[in-house]
């Protein structure tokens, strides 16, 4: 049973070179079950998320289950999602939590938060902080990330649960980024406060099913987000602005019939990159510098399609580079280390790789 022997095995090492690329990559974690999600704690611990509702934690070369996760509904593309750990973890010992939620109608995309106890055994004060105001019995287009803001505060990225004009409308929280504060409430200044019938969370909309997420080093977030047969799209995120699903979209349905209206309308933004064909992106990067300082600010995305991790650099942007190896197989998360070394997520292999110089 693989869960068992993931246990057992837990954490292994073994470098394997990447030729021409002056980088090497060694896998760090095995025997996953369907993993969603990482946070590298100041200590180098590793905490990871599983779909159906498990929270792993790595340290010293051991490895168990914390308890105290919510319960999740584990439907389709549902379960628990993205973790991370706040900016002042080391005082506080908060995590955040992205998940489906059980709810009337369904399930939806809940964020939660809690700390990390002082042995590492369990989570504690376990709470909501939002949850997204409809449910759906759809299993797919959860989001589903969060990102701590520069001011402190929460972004979490919500798909259009696969009922796609939802995206433009602003009374549900489907196909948009929200944004809270550390305690659940609405900040002032969100773009739709006091706004009638357009809930206040919502910071953009016209998103389809935005699965990676993260903060350049001006505080600007930028999200990486599924396409539909073509389209997948890198944007950078707007106060108040329409990123255009369903009504605009480089790519076609899976039917090849035409989306919405074409590729561009007045008061809709323009992705800042786009893939066609789909790569089907899920976990975005923007790194550091700290141990590639040729990589300063560039924008690394997991393809779970063609299994490989897009570099993306330049103004406008390109891909400039693909990390293509075998242990880059359906790339689902990617997170920076404290000490610049770059870890992903591979589904495909039910493993966590490092990537650092040689």
């Amino acid at each position: 049973m693989i869960k068992a022997a993931f246990l057992m095995v837990g954490l292994c090492f073994g470098a394997v070179p990447v030729a021409a690329q002056g980088i090497k990559i060694e896998q760090k974690i095995s025997g996953l079950d369907t993993p969603w999600a990482m946070a590298i704690l100041p200590d180098e611990t590793v905490l990871v998320t599983e779909i159906d509702g498990r929270l792993l934690r790595f340290a010293d070369g051991a490895s168990h289950v914390v308890s105290g996760t919510p319960k999740v509904a584990e439907n389709g593309q549902g379960g628990l999602l993205d973790i991370t750990a706040a900016r002042d973890f080391a005082i506080s010992r908060t995590l955040f939590f992205t998940y489906a939620k059980p709810m009337q109608g369904g399930s939806g995309t809940a964020l939660a938060a809690a700390e990390l106890s002082a042995d590492a055994q369990s989570l504690e004060n376990l709470r909501d902080l939002f949850v997204m105001a409809q449910g759906s019995r759809a299993g797919r287009h959860f989001g589903s990330r969060v990102v701590e803001g520069s001011d402190g505060t929460l972004f979490v990225t919500i798909g259009d649960r696969g009922d796609d004009v939802k995206a433009q409308d602003r009374s549900t929280h489907n196909g948009s980024v929200i944004r809270v504060n550390r305690d659940g409430s609405v900040p002032g200044d969100n773009p739709f406060v006091g706004q009638d019938g357009i809930l206040p969370e919502i910071w953009s909309f016209g998103h389809r099913n935005p699965q990676g997420a993260g903060l350049d080093f001006q505080g600007n977030m930028w999200v990486s987000e599924h396409g539909a047969r073509g389209g997948d799209e890198v944007n950078r995120i707007q106060k108040g602005a329409n990123f255009g699903w369903p009504v605009i979209s480089y790519g076609r349905h899976y039917s090849g019939a035409k989306i919405g209206e074409g590729t561009a309308k007045p008061g809709m933004e323009q992705p800042a990159f786009y893939w066609d064909p789909s790569i089907a992106p899920s976990g975005l990067l923007v790194y550091s510098g700290t141990m590639f300082p040729e990589w300063d600010g560039d924008i690394f995305v997991g393809a779970l399609k063609f299994n490989y991790i897009a570099r993306l650099d330049g103004d406008p942007l390109v891909e400039a580079e693909q990390i293509m190896t075998d242990e880059t197989d359906r790339v689902r998360d990617i997170v920076e280390a404290p000490d610049g070394a770059i870890w992903f997520i591979s589904v495909g292999n039910g493993a966590i790789y490092r990537v650092a110089a040689k």
